[in-house]
């Protein structure tokens, strides 16, 4: 089920009747289209879109069709070159807003991105980060995450899990929408679905990216059950070398033998599970709290609500999406560039919000 946050944003944006999040009986259009705040790193930005196909296995919720996935890449770019990358279709758009109760439209479509479509890569071999968004929630929703870290010398790729969204739009026009959603045990399933989607998707990158990304510099970050499936994917992959967890439980714990490469827990305070599996990431480890975070914090979508009306939460949007692309760049410098990483040892007067119990 897509978070109550994504519902809040997108109503004050369609009833256009800030400060107030209560509907009218006619909808207004949103007025203006907002944008994602601009990365923070040196590079300008490129992106493609792919759709792969696994043809050796089956989609683990439609068994009748060979498992497929959209994914984006974020790089840095040589020049800023081409049109601006489109955050979703209208076709996703009308779903995610119809899968809230919402009248449909195109507001997500208009969202502002900063990344150049097909736009020519910088030379060399990149650290590779792939995103796994939240169940429910599409690829897109992490946009803000993987632009940053784009634009600080990344490869990025953001996974569309098919069936778990509620809406993904293929090549040709097709949209599926969240066939796991109907499912009751589907979220204890979706860890192992999504390691092996990872898998996958790390196969299809080094085999055609062999010049942009460097296969022995690996790292995953998810939000919410994206973060757990980042612990189960680093479980069943070793070329994963560091892991991040954002706002997830663990549905799924990690091995009892324990995770013994990085990991880094971001999330509100007093996540469910993660006290009790704290021991079982022996690696390297942290635990950061967020002080006023909401679980979806994390992701775009607080950001987009602050421009469209929608009241600021405890932590604005804006200060939650500063403090994410801190601390997982951070995070990733570290474990996949070598990088010293003050950042992670301790309090940080740039950062007061955040306080670590590990």
């Amino acid at each position: 089920m897509m978070r109550a946050l994504l519902t809040t944003v997108l109503a004050a944006a369609l009833t256009a009747t800030a400060p107030t999040i209560s509907a009218p009986a006619v909808a207004a259009p949103a007025t203006a289209a907002p944008r994602l705040p601009a990365p923070t790193g040196p590079h300008p930005v490129g992106t493609l879109t792919r759709e792969l196909v696994d043809a050796s296995r089956a989609d683990p919720w439609v068994p009748s069709e060979r498992r497929r996935l959209m994914v984006t890449l974020w790089y840095p770019a040589a020049a800023p070159s081409g049109d601006r990358a489109r955050y979703v279709t209208p076709e996703e758009s009308a779903l995610l807003l119809a899968a809230q109760g919402l009248p449909a439209g195109d507001l997500l479509s208009r969202v502002r991105t900063h990344s150049f479509a097909a736009a020519p890569p910088v030379r060399g071999r990149l650290p590779l980060v792939i995103l796994s968004p939240g169940f429910g929630l599409p690829r897109s929703s992490l946009t803000l995450l993987g632009e940053d870290l784009a634009s600080h010398g990344y490869a990025v790729a953001a996974v569309d899990h098919t069936y778990e969204s509620a809406a993904i739009t293929f090549p040709g026009g097709r949209t599926t929408t969240c066939r796991a959603c109907e499912i009751e045990d589907a979220p204890g399933l979706v860890p192992a679905v999504r390691s092996a989607d990872v898998s996958f998707v790390v196969d299809r990158l080094l085999a055609e990216r062999p010049a942009l990304i460097d296969p022995a510099r690996i790292g995953m970050a998810g939000h919410s059950i994206g973060g757990n499936s980042a612990a189960r994917a680093m479980e069943d992959d070793t070329r994963i070398d560091a892991g991040a967890d954002m706002d997830g439980a663990f549905i799924v714990p990690p091995p009892a033998g324990g995770l013994a490469r990085p990991f880094l827990l971001l999330g509100t305070p007093d996540v469910p599970t993660w006290a009790e599996n704290w021991p079982l990431l022996t690696g390297w480890r942290r635990w950061a709290e967020v002080a006023g975070a909401e679980h979806d914090s994390f992701t775009d979508y607080p950001v987009l609500g602050e421009q469209l009306g929608l009241p600021a939460g405890t932590l604005r949007g804006t200060r939650a999406a500063a403090i994410t692309r801190a601390y997982l760049r951070a995070f990733f410098d570290v474990h996949l560039r070598g990088r010293s990483g003050a950042l992670l040892n301790g309090p940080s007067p740039a950062y007061p919000e955040v306080t670590f119990r590990g």
